[in-house]
């Protein structure tokens, strides 16, 4: 087999690919995205039902950071932060959708606001 025309096209289709990387990094890294970050609770039959495991992989599904706890009184508490779209994003989750067997009575945000740089690196769950 020759490797010839396999270097030839694997010379030209990653440049192609590279230029669209660069646009996107450059998209992902502009200010015209603001990054955003809220508090929120969980009220309902959130607790012994994976509500936090759940939580947990729509976050890093959805690309936002922060973590979530179970609370002493029931509920489910945490932050999010990221660009607003994702934000918004995992707000509606966890106001309307949650884990398979939780019962979501209603989700309170506080605490919004825009932030310069995001303050965690991953999205966790605290105890």
């Amino acid at each position: 087999m020759c490797a010839l025309p396999l270097a030839a096209a694997a010379v030209t289709a990653p440049r192609i690919q590279l230029q669209l990387l660069c646009r996107g990094l450059a998209a992902a890294m502009s200010t015209a995205r603001p990054l955003k970050s809220v508090d929120y609770e969980v009220f309902g039959r959130v607790q012994g039902v994976c509500f936090r495991m759940y939580t947990e992989d729509e976050a890093r599904k959805i690309g936002v950071v922060g973590w979530v706890k179970n609370t002493s009184k029931g509920t489910v508490t945490g932050q999010v932060q990221g660009p607003e779209d994702k934000v918004n994003s995992m707000k509606s989750w966890l106001s309307n959708v949650g884990s398979p067997s939780s019962r979501i009575d209603r989700t309170t945000f506080s605490n919004e606001k825009t932030i310069s740089k995001l303050e965690y690196s991953n999205f966790t769950i605290r105890y």
